[in-house]
């Protein structure tokens, strides 16, 4: 009998990816009239360089910054580079925090659940224990947590950056399966990351559901999902089949 549903965050329950285009190309506007440059080149930098996105020779530049000054100086320091790219050579403290701010605050605006999601969570609660496990650091995963009031439709939140593991470690899964108090084959798992979700589900022997969005299954990773969706609109309805099981 299947006991516990676990849940990824990010292209899962949430609009993650329409977030994030809403603040860039907000974050384009503004710094294309500010600085008149092209401002969707320097967006596009900018999400590619918080989703570490980087090339060799930003890797050697932003990785001592995050080490040594952390998350925030990282951030205006790729601000002040991608500016300086465009031929802005001066830029203020001010101004450079202003950029990062506004990203911020127009992402967690429009960050929300898919359409269905939340009814979905009060129905799952009814039949298991509902265990959100996220990958990434606090300083970007709590602000999306508490956007949505996710502790109010879920039962337990488990947040990478707060492990010694994150996905597709099997102690972050081992712990899920603490708190759900359940054994692993009594446990599904849904998630959109092929490397994180799935792998991570069934290296613990917790079964499957990868929400494939426009994604290919690639191959050369050798994962193959125990059952996959199209789009998180799908999730209800297959769940619901597995507990009927």
């Amino acid at each position: 009998m299947l006991k516990a549903l676990f849940l990824d965050l990010d292209e899962t329950l949430c609009d993650t990816r329409k977030a994030n285009n809403l603040a860039k190309a907000l974050l384009a506007k503004s710094v294309g009239s500010v600085f008149d440059i092209e401002g969707d080149l320097f967006a596009n930098g900018y999400l590619d360089g918080i989703y570490r996105l980087w090339r060799d020779d930003q890797r050697v530049r932003y990785l001592p910054i995050i080490q040594q000054q952390g998350e925030d100086a990282f951030r205006l320091q790729l601000i002040r580079d991608l500016l300086i790219e465009q031929g802005v050579a001066t830029v203020s403290d001010d101004e450079a925090q202003a950029l990062q701010d506004q990203f911020d605050r127009d992402r967690l605006e429009a960050f929300d659940y898919f359409p269905g999601i939340l009814a979905f969570l009060a129905e799952a609660r009814q039949l298991f224990t509902t265990v959100v496990i996220t990958n990434g650091p606090e300083f970007s995963q709590i602000p999306k947590i508490e956007a949505v009031n996710l502790s109010a439709h879920v039962d337990h939140i488990i947040i990478g950056g707060q492990e010694p593991e994150e996905k597709p470690a099997r102690s972050i899964f081992e712990k899920a399966l603490r708190l759900a108090n359940c054994e692993a084959h009594e446990a599904i798992h849904v998630g959109d990351s092929l490397a994180a979700d799935i792998a991570g589900a069934q290296g613990s022997c917790i079964t499957s559901v990868w929400v494939q969005h426009q994604q290919p299954l690639d191959a050369e990773l050798g994962i193959t999902p125990h059952h996959t969706v199209m789009h998180p609109s799908e999730i209800p309805a297959l769940i619901r089949g597995l507990y009927r099981q």
